[in-house]
């Protein structure tokens, strides 16, 4: 297969995540292989192009201008992950370019507001200017200017032309110029990275990989025929202008894509007129797959299924069922009678006024505050206890943010300590757990064990009453709803905290107790095609992106 055909195929292929990427890496591996243009009998042999650079460095050491490195680390060219025609050649690097490497200029002369000369430093050199700036004397052989090739040296050794204005080579930053003999700087950029790649992976794991001159030193270059060099750049310049045009054609459909998915799931979230959300609601749900295309779009459909959940859009009311007024006066009952039983105050919730509302209740609904749907809302002892190889599990929020409790890894606390706990403090079966603290703050997790165990402070605990559905209280705590009043009510900033009162203050509907159970029958199904969607998109991802590697190796196999 040739690269005309490969693009032909793109449409089927284009969906696989990073497609395009994935495009540009072939483009380059081909151009590396010598399968990106023809090769020409008519054009000098490379054999001497290399022979006039071998020249030259012998003409330049006899005048003292070159010196053979003290040092080298040599790439072995048969380790490489590709390979070159018969009738191309391998020159080494600094034979071929001047390479230096930068200073370590004095940082107290750094500024920021643009005095003196740019300084490139790793994170600039993709750029066209940087971030900060040298002024005062300097040795002009650290001058950088505009065509110069650039290197990072730490980090993921990135091969750049800078673009900028003169600027200055600062340390761990590497300069290649002045190529010999006419060679084409665009061709050699593509081998070196790949090279530089090839390092990069096979250097030991280190938190940063560093790049040292003796690798440097060791590196060969393939070499093809000067006039092939030109075809290959310019065949690399048109291909690459056609993946910009692909990558922006891609982005503008995924734009609408997620334009018309945000319209859509914003009419359902803020419909008020029936007739319109059922019309929406259909219209969303019979083009769910081509609207889902996303992992982040199916997490925007659950979140609007719960949203709607608990505003009383997601089911029907039924007139006939008992209201929810009802409903509080049993919850109120029993919240009372616990707190009698175990010596503490009853939940006092704030009143409710008309401005705290933003929308009136559903038929049969009520605004109510959080505390009047549970026993009793508390956290966490406040007196971290002394760490136990046994015993009772602690769990700090690490163990609950996926939304069920992970007792892998978890700490333990002594017999003692676990006694001493008071009773509405110790999680039970049929508890909700809620982080109040840090980044991962505002997740719900249902406890659906027997098993003894206690919580830090950070995770707050939520005893609900038998007349409540635990399941629709789940779906309650994970919906926008309740979320963006928990972000509302945080405190702090390096870590961010939902303090007791306000969320016991949380503003949020209560339905009928049958109409919970409608609720939680209708998310759990919606939900269940919410997985499946979620399956679906991995397994057309993962087909998209075998095809693609298919297609990629098909293409390559007879370099191979």
């Amino acid at each position: 297969m040739n690269p005309a055909q490969l693009l032909a195929q793109f449409d089927r292929i284009g969906d696989a995540p990073d497609a395009i990427s994935g495009l540009r890496r072939f483009i380059l591996d081909l151009a590396v292989r010598g399968k990106l243009v023809g090769q020409d009998s008519r054009d000098e042999p490379a054999s001497e192009l290399l022979r006039r650079i071998e020249d030259d460095v012998r003409e330049r050491k006899a005048r003292g201008k070159s010196t053979e490195p003290r040092s080298t680390i040599d790439v072995a060219i048969d380790s490489l992950p590709f390979n070159v025609p018969p009738s191309w050649k391998w020159a080494r690097l600094i034979e071929i370019a001047d390479v230096s490497y930068g200073f370590a200029f004095e940082s107290s002369r750094f500024n920021s507001i643009k005095l003196g000369l740019p300084l490139i430093r790793i994170r600039d050199i993709s750029g066209t200017d940087t971030q900060a700036y040298y002024q005062g004397e300097h040795d002009p052989a650290y001058v950088v200017r505009k065509g110069d090739y650039l290197v990072g040296m730490d980090g993921d050794f990135n091969v750049r032309k800078w673009k900028g204005p003169d600027a200055l080579l600062n340390q761990r930053v590497m300069r290649i110029k002045n190529w010999r003999a006419a060679l084409v700087a665009e061709f050699f950029a593509i081998p070196l990275q790949l090279i530089l790649d090839h390092l990069h992976a096979s250097t030991s794991q280190t938190t940063v990989k560093h790049l040292s001159a003796k690798q440097v030193n060791g590196i060969y270059l393939p070499m093809p025929p000067l006039a092939e060099q030109h075809r290959i750049v310019a065949k690399v310049d048109e291909l690459m202008a056609l993946c910009d045009r692909l990558e922006t054609a891609q982005a503008e459909r995924e734009s609408r894509r997620d334009q018309l998915v945000g319209s859509s799931l914003n009419r359902l979230n803020n419909g008020a007129d029936p007739d319109a959300f059922r019309d929406h609601a259909r219209f969303y749900f019979n083009h769910l797959p081509r609207l889902t295309t996303k992992p982040e779009h199916i997490q925007q459909l659950r979140q609007t299924i719960l949203n709607l959940a608990v505003r009383g859009k997601l089911v029907p009311q039924c007139h006939s069922e008992e209201p929810a007024t009802h409903l509080l006066d049993q919850l109120t009952a029993s919240a009372k009678a616990y707190a009698f039983e175990h010596g503490i105050a009853p939940p006092h919730p704030d009143p409710i006024s008309k401005e705290d509302m933003d929308l009136p209740a559903p038929p049969g609904w009520k605004w109510v505050r959080l505390a009047s749907l549970f026993k009793v809302i508390t956290d966490g002892d406040h007196q971290p206890p002394p760490k136990e190889n046994d015993g009772i599990a602690f769990l700090t929020i690490g163990n609950i943010t996926t939304g069920k409790l992970d007792f892998s890894n978890c700490r333990f606390v002594g017999e003692k300590y676990w006694k001493s706990l008071s009773l509405y403090k110790k999680p039970a079966f049929g508890d909700i757990l809620y982080t109040v603290v840090g980044a991962t703050y505002g997740r719900p997790a249902y406890v659906d064990t027997r098993r003894d165990f206690c919580v830090q402070r950070h995770v707050a605990i939520l005893k609900p009453t038998d007349q409540m559905n635990v399941r629709f209280l789940c779906s309650l705590l994970a919906s926008p709803l309740v979320y963006e009043q928990a972000t509302r009510s945080t405190t702090g900033t390096a870590q961010p905290t939902i303090p007791l009162r306000p969320l016991r203050n949380f503003l949020v509907l209560l339905p009928p107790l049958a109409e919970q159970n409608r609720i939680v029958a209708k998310v759990e199904e919606l939900m269940t095609l919410c997985d499946r969607l979620e399956k679906q998109l991995t397994t057309t991802q993962t087909e998209s992106r075998r095809l693609l590697e298919a297609v990629l190796h098909e293409a390559l196999a007879p370099a191979v």
